[in-house]
């Protein structure tokens, strides 16, 4: 009876992991640049000093849908959608390099290119990205090179100020997301410039989640949790059932 208890506990409580990844992704259908989390579960057993004669479901985050989200035209210069495959170099919140598709950008009181989140951007050298004061008509070209007009400057005077860093993993198996929505290399080490990666001015990537597939998966998972409840409650009444019979006199 114990192995009956303990598969439908197991299941319930992986019930629970799998609830959380899709509910992540139907909070962020709307968010620029996100790409949704798979779910899965598997059986795993349970390897002690005994025979492994017991098992447990284990819901896991395998991967990430990877494909393009709708591109949006916003017609403002700072916002970048990464045409194809790559990413926008920028630092986490720790100050370490991570990887991101959220192109809505903005200059803030310092200069200092920055996601609408507030991560600052970073150019081709790893540095962040840092515009001259009273600048205007800032433009960003395909090949991530920023441009602009000094205030006061001659309306000929284009002037270059650096270049984003875009990268392109050659596997995308080598990286992972993490909780921050940010991608990363999986063995730590730092992606080179890839002057192929190329970016779309005046437009947003839009998220990837598709909200109908979510939401039927929440009530897939929904029923999954009711029937596991229900083999834990079946179970304790063969317990009680069993215990009767036995202390019968």
């Amino acid at each position: 009876m114990d192995n009956f208890l303990w598969v439908a506990m197991s299941g319930a409580k992986e019930n629970f992991h799998s609830l959380a990844i899709r509910s992540n992704n139907l909070a962020n259908a709307t968010t620029t640049g996100f790409k949704a989390d798979f779910e899965n579960s598997r059986a795993m057993s349970v390897f002690a000093d005994a025979y492994p004669t017991r098992a447990f479901a284990m819901a896991e985050r395998p991967g990430y849908n990877m494909t393009g989200g709708a591109i949006e035209t916003t017609d403002r210069e700072l916002d970048v959608a990464i045409d194809g495959d790559g990413f926008l170099a920028v630092n986490d919140k720790q100050g370490n390099e991570a990887y991101t598709r959220f192109g809505s950008l903005n200059i803030d009181a310092e200069g200092f290119l920055k996601t609408a989140n507030g991560l600052n951007v970073l150019d081709e050298a790893g540095a962040p990205v840092k515009l001259p004061p009273l600048l205007e008509v800032v433009s960003i070209s395909k090949d991530g090179m920023i441009s602009g007009r000094p205030q006061g400057g001659d309306s000929n005077m284009i002037e270059e100020f650096g270049r984003i860093k875009l990268v392109k993993p050659t596997n995308y198996k080598n990286i992972e997301k993490g909780y921050d929505g940010l991608f990363r290399n999986i063995d730590g080490t730092l992606f080179a410039q890839d002057n192929t990666v190329k970016v779309r001015s005046g437009m947003l990537e839009q998220s990837n989640v598709n909200p109908v597939e979510e939401l039927t998966s929440l009530i897939r998972i929904q029923r999954q949790y009711e029937t596991m409840v229900k083999m834990m409650t079946t179970g304790d009444r063969m317990d009680e059932r069993q215990n009767s019979i036995m202390t019968y006199d």
